[in-house]
């Protein structure tokens, strides 16, 4: 028997779509959030480096090398205005594991912990998991964006909320806040004295000239600001599995705590590649890459126009609505892959009011001449 803890958590239905897809080169592989666009050449390097030495194999330091932690937190320094210093850093196995962390040394069971609707799926069950409750407030389509339901983000909060949890861009839908919505946030966590636990994931991969706006930068918003960030979007390095936290000085030793009892330190050697991804060539190779995704995210645009679609603002995923066609995403999912050999994930499971008509269109993994054939393949499915 499960533990009780495991009540109401479904199962991860990515990977079963992945299964059925297979090794079949015809179907286009959109269901998973990858992205056939390889880490800058010298993260590579580093890595064949590192594996061979000595401090490539090594448990310590347990919260992490002090030049990664030092080069991230003047990253967030340069982003947001800040003084943080690489104590105020943990490296963590990818931004998974730091969510974890976070909910675990910041949270209590009972607590309260806002997200939007829809959202990714591990933010909402890892908060189950840790015993707090996730509170769902509504992204909603306005003017062809995603805006946030900001009257109902007010109403939400109770006397058991402890923490919003926002994702920026968000996943799965690819929206972007807007200053206005930071600004509503911003005054609501100050006011309620509320955690924002920043998954900082996709934070620069950004379109249409979005601006980039850092939280932890808001006025008043630094002291209760925590950071999750990962290196497997913006720098490609998915494998490689690395990730960090930023706080203020008040929760590093819970956050420590929390992250060397759950994993205890990351990988060395690709502690040693990550360094190199704070380079001036690495960050040509980002500018580089949005400017492919933005390019393959304007082809699902055009082949896709004819369905109920928000374009992403920012992120490598977004969202087609299938309720217009009289099914469930599960059997759109379904029928996409059996007719039109496109792989695609039904988000059921990541949200609660209208999840279940949504599939996740993920645009990185797959170049513009591929996504080309989208129309066909769909017209063929649904005709």
């Amino acid at each position: 028997m499960a533990s009780d803890r495991l009540k109401d958590i479904p199962g991860f239905s990515i990977d079963s779509v992945a299964a059925k897809a297979g090794q079949d080169p015809d179907i286009l592989r959109l269901e998973n959030l990858d992205t056939d666009l390889r880490p800058p050449l010298s993260v590579i390097k580093a890595t064949e480096k590192a594996i061979k030495l000595d401090d490539g194999n090594t448990y310590l330091p347990f919260t992490g090398q002090e030049l990664l932690r030092e080069l991230i937190a003047t990253r967030i320094n340069q982003q947001a205005g800040l003084n943080w210093n690489a104590h105020q850093v943990i490296i963590t196995n990818g931004g998974t594991e730091g969510m974890m962390d976070v909910l675990l040394a910041l949270t209590d069971p009972g607590d309260e912990v806002i997200l939007t609707d829809p959202t990714y799926a591990g933010m909402i069950y890892r908060v189950k998991l840790t015993g707090a409750v996730p509170v769902l407030v509504s992204f909603v389509p306005q003017n062809k964006e995603w805006r946030l339901d900001l009257d109902r983000l007010k109403d939400a909060i109770t006397s058991r909320t402890k923490a919003l949890f926002i994702m920026n861009p968000s996943m799965p839908t690819g929206a972007v806040l807007s200053a206005q919505e930071w600004e509503f946030i911003s005054k609501l966590c100050q006011k309620h004295n509320l955690w924002l636990f920043y998954n900082a994931a996709m934070e620069r991969i950004l379109y249409d000239n979005q601006p980039f706006i850092h939280p932890a930068g808001l006025n008043g918003m630094a002291e209760r600001t925590v950071v999750i960030g990962s290196a497997s979007k913006e720098f490609r390095m998915i494998g490689w599995r690395m990730g960090w936290i930023a706080a203020p000085n008040k929760t590093i030793e819970a956050l420590a705590k929390a992250h060397i009892y759950n994993v205890v330190t990351s990988s060395a050697f690709a502690q040693n590649a990550l360094v190199k991804a704070f380079t001036e060539e690495a960050e040509l190779s980002f500018q580089s890459s949005v400017q492919i995704w933005e390019e393959r995210r304007n082809m699902v645009n055009l082949q896709l126009a004819d369905y109920d679609m928000i374009s992403a603002a920012g992120g490598w995923s977004q969202l087609l609505d299938v309720s217009a066609l009289g099914i469930s995403a599960d059997k759109a999912s379904q029928l996409l892959l059996e007719r039109g050999k496109v792989a695609v994930t039904p988000m059921t499971h990541w949200g609660k009011e209208h999840s279940k008509n949504y599939i996740r269109l993920v645009f990185s993994n797959e170049p513009v001449e591929r996504l080309a054939s989208l129309k066909e393949r769909f017209q063929h499915t649904f005709s």
